[in-house]
């Protein structure tokens, strides 16, 4: 069965990887490509995310003060009540600042495994030339990973694992 996985790096660019895979499922849903053609999405952190994951308490922590004088400083002359609804409010924010940051600093990767039986090398290579050849793709750094290839294993180990 010929088999590839198509990688894609879209760097941070986050809305052109969401592009991509809008545009993939439409072609999956309109051709009925089922399991045959499969997308998987890989984010890696960058150094400088990955060096605030360790300090992630700490992290929070600095965060949760700078937010504490912050709604401090906005309070102004309010009630105590309307105080402390800021401040659990900011510290809300606070909590979930660090999630959101991480996708902003991550490199997305699109990987993309074709599966189709041997009577369909046709369509295989058709599809093998297509999606690197459409526009959110395109700018995107590409690279094809054929079952012959040495790094195949290795990849589909990679594209197995992710969720």
């Amino acid at each position: 069965m010929p088999q590839s996985i198509l990688v894609f790096d879209f760097g941070a660019n986050e809305e052109a990887a969401q592009q991509a895979r809008h545009k993939f499922d439409g072609w999956k849903q309109a051709f009925r490509l089922g399991d045959k053609a499969v997308l998987k999405f890989e984010r890696k952190t960058n150094e400088t995310s990955a060096a605030e994951g360790p300090a992630k308490s700490t992290g929070a922590e600095s965060a949760k003060q700078n937010s504490e004088k912050s709604a401090k400083s906005k309070a102004g002359t309010g009630s105590a009540g309307k105080k402390a609804a800021k401040k659990k409010s900011s510290e809300a924010e606070a909590e979930t600042k660090p999630e959101e940051a991480a996708p902003e600093k991550s490199d997305v990767r699109i990987l993309i495994r074709l599966s189709f039986s041997d009577h369909e090398k046709l369509s295989y290579q058709r599809w093998i030339d297509r999606i690197p050849a459409e526009e959110p793709f395109k700018s995107a750094k590409g690279e094809t990973i054929r079952h012959s290839d040495a790094s195949f294993a290795k990849t589909s180990d990679l594209f197995d694992s992710l969720d």
